[in-house]
């Protein structure tokens, strides 16, 4: 399908060109690694995802939402030591803040960890919790899920090969168990606007974002100033996190951005797709070109969120700040602990 483009400050790029010629494919990688150098944000088109799947994927979510308020809450995420359920409106934390939106976390559906050894992180493998309610939702996002790290998959061996590194070098970071996270986000409108989610960096690799036609909301910082992210018609607005950034010694850039909430009597639906590493994993420090390594600015240093290059230490770091009434009820020794 032919979409009216958007006008956008961030780059738009075209995942297509990979399957054209070795010039073609060497003009994607170029795009790709300016975009995650100078901004940390881009479009992306061509990703090969049908707009009747996108289409399925929000009305779903949408049913999700208009559900009655004691079948999502039967799925609360405080019933989860894993993170995952329902959240209801002003239920999450960034920065210390309230986020005015009600979402669901649906990760990677796997069994839990119960070996008493093992590192705390890998407490938060497990099962997600699924409402009776609406059967269907579970089928909808495994396959979102299928289809997205597809996608992702293709982009982060694009990345390898634009660092100067072989296709697969990070393929062994994420192996048959990558962390995959699935958000299905609902921003109520309110008078004041304000935080709809509050200004974050994301703790892993590769994020996914597709918004809901038509919607703004999402602005991302560049040069001091926070530029405007609407939606456009079929792309996804992808960004990196704090291990790309890690993996790269500051050469790509993970970049803070916030959602705006929208006005009274507007909603905005979002559905953000998170492909990370194992959570035992730790990502390689990529031995950049000469002439990239002259332009790598260093991992940030910020000593109250001190990175990590194993994807499990920085997700649970995230996870009990975001949620701090699950940790309460689940994970009260780490919360002692200050982990």
């Amino acid at each position: 399908m032919t979409h009216t483009p958007v006008s956008t400050s961030l780059p738009v790029l075209d995942l297509a060109m990979l399957d054209g010629d070795e010039a073609s494919a060497a003009a994607f990688r170029d795009a790709l690694r300016a975009a995650t150098h100078e901004v940390g944000f881009f479009y992306l088109v061509g990703h090969g995802i049908p707009d009747d799947v996108t289409a399925r994927a929000f009305a779903t979510a949408e049913r999700f939402f208009a559900l009655p308020a004691a079948d999502k809450q039967g799925i609360e995420m405080r019933q989860s030591p894993h993170f995952r359920g329902y959240t209801r409106t002003g239920g999450e934390l960034t920065g210390g803040q309230v986020d005015w939106r009600e979402q669901i976390d649906i990760g990677a559906e796997r069994d839990r960890v119960d070996d008493p050894g093992a590192p705390a992180y890998m407490r938060l493998e497990g099962p997600n919790l699924w409402p009776a309610a609406q059967p269907d939702l579970r089928a909808v996002f495994t396959d979102w899920e299928e289809r997205c790290s597809a996608v992702a998959r293709r982009l982060m061996a694009s990345w390898a090969v634009a660092l100067g590194s072989p296709a697969d070098v990070f393929d062994g970071t994420f192996g048959d168990r990558p962390s995959t996270l699935i958000k299905l986000v609902r921003y109520p409108g309110r008078e004041e606007r304000g935080q709809g989610v509050g200004a974050h960096n994301d703790p892993g690799v590769l994020t996914l974002l597709m918004i809901e036609p038509g919607k703004g909301g999402l602005q991302v910082e560049h040069d001091g100033a926070w530029i405007d992210a609407p939606a456009v018609p079929g792309a996804f607005v992808v960004n990196i996190g704090e291990l790309l950034e890690f993996a790269t010694d500051g050469y790509l850039k993970a970049t803070m951005h916030r959602v705006v909430s929208p006005p009274p009597g507007e909603t905005r639906l979002s559905i953000p797709f998170f492909f990370n590493p194992a959570l035992d994993s730790t990502v390689p420090r990529i031995d950049l070109p000469a002439e990239l390594t002259d332009e790598a600015r260093g991992v940030t240093q910020d000593p109250d969120n001190v990175i990590s290059g194993t994807f499990g230490d920085n997700l649970l770091k995230a996870r009990l700040r975001a949620h701090p009434d699950v940790a309460a009820v689940h994970h009260a020794d780490l919360v002692r602990s200050g982990s």
